[in-house]
């Protein structure tokens, strides 16, 4: 492998395909829906409701079917993360280099898999938590609305929600939750207060089992330590195969040796180096009526 230099740096293939699949190790949106391979550029999901089948006397005639269309928009979103680096970090020999792009990557592929969240469910930038316009239709804007009682089992507002997703006609299949609700549900115990009422559910945004539900954990989903102004949101409930979303570019990894690209200071006048990766995602949700957003007003 060459000089690790300025200018644009390709992370091995051997690289890519695990940083990806890390994705969803740090997004519930990736954890409880597929990736669609996309193009870059805004783009168009399609639906199709061709409603029932006919019954046909014998010797009857057939009448028309009907098909209605239903598209939503597919939009671009770019985040990047920045890291500085004592300029010291490019004298690794020639044998280390495949170590240096792990620990960066290390370091950045966190905060961007957990960017697919806030924009999706919260329509913000990670960084300071400001609305992002462009982003408008996230989970958060969806109508269907429970508030979580503080004296009840918190299954009760699960299957509130439950009711209102199956009330438009989508089936409430899977659950992001936020950690403090997430606890409430892996405190319950059964009959024998020594078994879990939840055994299988984990508190962690890989993928488990709550109530008949796929269930991720993360504190995305109430934007604790972003949002300015705490969201009070506990859970989305619904359908997440009515996110669509993908990776729209390559992941990259640049070297910046001069310049201040971050508003950092010179990085020469440092001895500094900077690194950036950026992604672009693109994603749409079909019908916000696929979910139902469970809060506490308290």
């Amino acid at each position: 492998m060459a000089t690790l230099a300025t200018g644009s740096l390709s992370i091995p293939k051997q690289k890519i395909a695990p940083w990806l699949g890390a994705i969803q190790n740090g997004s519930c949106v990736a954890s409880l829906s597929a990736q669609t391979p996309m193009t870059f550029g805004e783009g168009e999901s399609w639906t199709f409701d061709i409603g029932e089948a006919e019954y046909v006397a014998e010797g009857g005639q057939k009448g028309a079917s009907t098909v209605t269309p239903t598209s939503k928009a597919i939009k671009p979103f770019k985040f990047h993360k920045t890291l500085r680096f004592n300029e010291e970090v490019l004298w690794a020999d020639e044998d280390r280099q495949l170590e240096v792009v792990d620990e960066i990557l290390a370091l950045i592929q966190p905060a961007l898999s957990r960017a697919l969240d806030f924009g999706v469910f919260h329509e913000i930038n990670p960084t300071g938590g400001a609305v992002v316009a462009a982003m408008n239709g996230g989970l958060t804007d969806t109508t269907n609305l429970v508030e979580y009682v503080a004296a009840d089992k918190p299954y009760v507002s699960l299957d509130a929600a439950d009711t209102l997703v199956l009330a438009d006609g989508f089936v409430p299949r899977d659950i992001a939750l936020a950690p403090a609700y997430a606890s409430k549900f892996s405190a319950l115990r059964g009959t024998n207060s020594e078994q879990k009422l939840y055994p299988n559910f984990r508190l962690g945004v890989e993928t488990s089992e709550l109530d008949g539900h796929r269930a991720s954990v993360s504190n995305t989903v109430n934007g604790t330590g972003v949002l300015a102004v705490d969201t009070k949101v506990l859970g989305f409930v619904g359908d997440f195969s009515a996110i669509r979303w993908g990776v729209q570019n390559q992941i990259g990894l640049e070297v910046i040796k001069y310049g201040d690209p971050d508003g950092g200071g010179d990085l020469k006048r440092n001895n500094q180096v900077a690194f950036r990766a950026e992604v672009v995602y693109g994603w749409g949700i079909a019908n916000l009526n696929a979910f139902a957003k469970i809060h506490d007003l308290v």
